[in-house]
């Protein structure tokens, strides 16, 4: 009898080695929509991290007088670059750019504004429709169109990553311990949840950010206390599921601790279904932000926030670059995370993870002739 070979499980252990997560990237990248869509939402946000270096009212690099400057990570005052006054520079004043490019020179990001900068020096009434300085527009109050939009950009999906996480931590702690332990805690939990989850949310969180100026965390917090329920209960259903099981039974029957038992073999049966979930509430936390912006119960005034731009859109119609183009990003923003999250569920969904496993061969006595038990 031979020994089974042995050689290419061996070789390249790792997370990524796994027969099923091999195949569940495989599915993944069989959803074209999908995996073009984490690309593209991938370049898209790496770009919005950069945001300073693309958009900004400060150069990137200044030399002058023998030294390098850089006025995106470090405040100057005027005086450093040969100027009359101690407070910061403003590198947009014509005196002081004549003054550094009289013994040196600057290097502007590709957009000379920020997201807050406004400028003075429009030939027509904000908002200003879009031109060779401006390439979308100014909004109605002089700040330029594509630098908002950049930051809104990073902004939203920031806050979308960091309440989905802190949301998940929490939706699935609760729904573990309700699935596992059952009975009465579980019948407790329901009724909680079932209560706290016919609140109208969106109401409260407006009267929560009337009370008190919220700024992104207070605003993190005020959501999270909502968030969290969405997961609550898949997990629970899982771990309903799977507490039940032999494997399960067994470790209670050696000894091993409840805790010991959720986290190693309960909880990796429940983050599948978990997983697939995640897209969708990124996108719902962004919708929610950008929903409270547009109605002026969000971010604080001045934010680069793409609710804000919808709301100055609706209120300028005369200018529909600024509706148009905040919707535009939106629907791009919001359709990838859709096709993402379509793509992870396929790859997650057990009847296309073993669709394309071969079928057992069959046996050498399945493919002879059946022979006569008779003598002629």
């Amino acid at each position: 009898m031979t020994q089974p070979d042995v050689t290419k499980s061996k070789q390249g252990g790792g997370l990524f080695s796994h027969p099923i997560t091999r195949r569940r990237l495989q599915n993944f990248r069989k959803n074209r929509r999908g995996y073009w869509s984490l690309w593209i939402f991938l370049v898209l946000f790496g770009i919005s991290l950069f945001a300073e270096f693309i958009a900004n009212d400060r150069p990137i690099l200044v030399f002058h007088d023998g030294s390098f400057y850089m006025p995106i990570f470090q405040a100057y005052p005027e005086t450093t670059f040969g100027g009359d006054f101690e407070t910061e520079a403003n590198y947009r004043d014509p005196y002081l750019q004549q003054v550094i490019n009289e013994d040196g020179w600057m290097i502007w990001p590709l957009i000379p504004y920020n997201h807050r900068t406004v400028a003075w020096d429009l030939g027509v009434p904000a908002p200003a429709p879009p031109d060779s300085e401006h390439w979308l527009g100014t909004d109605d109050q002089a700040r330029d169109v594509l630098a908002r939009l950049i930051y809104g950009f990073r902004i939203s999906v920031l806050f979308g990553l960091t309440l989905t996480f802190f949301s998940s931590l929490i939706g699935i702690a609760v729904g573990a311990v309700q699935g596992y332990f059952g009975g009465l805690t579980d019948l407790l939990g329901q009724r909680v949840i079932e209560i706290w989850s016919g609140l109208p949310v969106l109401y409260i969180l407006i009267i929560l950010s009337s009370i008190v100026q919220p700024n992104f965390w207070w605003l993190l917090l005020i959501m999270l206390l909502f968030s969290w329920m969405s997961l609550v209960g898949l997990v629970r259903a899982e771990f309903l599921k799977v507490r039940n099981y032999d494997y399960v039974r067994a470790a209670r029957a050696l000894g091993v601790s409840n805790g010991v038992i959720m986290y190693r073999h309960v909880l990796p049966n429940a983050m599948v279904a978990t997983l697939t979930f995640l897209p969708f509430i990124l996108t719902g936390a962004i919708t929610m932000l950008t929903a409270l912006d547009f109605l002026g119960f969000g971010l604080p005034p001045g934010s680069a926030s793409l609710g804000d731009l919808v709301a100055q859109g609706k209120a300028n119609l005369q200018a529909p670059w600024l509706g148009l183009t905040a919707f535009f990003v939106l629907a791009v923003m919001l359709s990838l995370l859709v096709f993402i999250g379509e793509a992870v569920r396929d790859a997650f969904d057990p009847r296309k993870l073993f669709a394309s496993s071969a079928p057992p061969p069959e046996t050498a006595a399945s493919t002879q002739p059946a022979m006569a038990t008779g003598r002629a």
